[in-house]
């Protein structure tokens, strides 16, 4: 825990306070569960440790990625149901030693930057990916928003890959990665979820950070360049 309370700055502390405030606000109104409003908190956690490169992002990653698997089930969302439990799962324990084993002398993680050829390919597979898994996904009964659960499955796939590599553009990936997974749930919530106002409030919270995470990735690769 002393590894996880290092070293934050200002606007870091005020984003967390902020969506965090938000976050029992909407749980205390809505009258959400006491599991959503962990999920909440433990992902915000990890998505704000990765953008400081903090190894400790993996250990609040392992239990959110448990728990939205199994809101996600519920809203009948399979797509990232089984993304949550058969990638996320074992990519947070190999992510967790590729981390610990390629950091500064300093402590700090070793940031990576990708050259055009290999960010045209990373866009190729992505939109690929989305179109052959959302044509995939509607064949399944009960699969709400298939074409959209796609972009989210076939983004965060992509996204944490590249997060695992240590390469900055992760976060441009996340960063359209949050505005679809924003729209999936508010489609959820017009169709009486009672998780969708929370998740969506979650989902924005990493939006806010994916910008942040790239900025601050984008220093970290371009000093390790020089």
């Amino acid at each position: 825990m002393k590894k996880v309370a290092a070293n934050w700055n200002l606007f870091e502390i005020t984003w967390l306070i902020l969506f965090t405030s938000i976050a029992v606000g909407f749980t205390v109104i809505t009258k959400d569960s006491l599991f959503g409003f962990t999920v909440f908190i433990t992902g915000v956690l990890c998505v704000v440790l990765a953008a400081k490169g903090n190894l400790m992002s993996y250990v609040f990653g392992m239990y959110n990625t448990i728990g939205y698997a199994y809101l996600a089930y519920i809203n009948g969302l399979f797509g990232e149901v089984l993304l949550n439990l058969l990638f996320f799962v074992p990519m947070n324990v190999i992510g967790f030693y590729m981390w610990k084993n390629n950091r500064q002398k300093d402590g700090r993680l070793t940031m990576r930057q990708m050259d055009l050829r290999s960010l045209l390919l990373v866009g190729m597979v992505c939109v690929i990916g989305c179109l052959l898994l959302g044509f995939g996904l509607s064949f399944i009964p009960g699969q709400n928003s298939p074409y959209i659960d796609a972009t989210t499955t076939v983004l965060s796939v992509v996204a944490t890959f590249l997060m695992v590599r240590r390469f900055k553009e992760q976060w441009l990936v996340y960063i359209v990665l949050n505005l679809f997974t924003v729209l999936l749930w508010a489609i959820r919530m017009l169709e009486g979820s009672g998780e969708g106002l929370l998740m969506i409030v979650m989902w924005s919270a990493y939006l806010v950070n994916a910008v942040y995470g790239y900025y601050i990735w984008n220093k970290g690769a371009k000093e390790v360049a020089a």
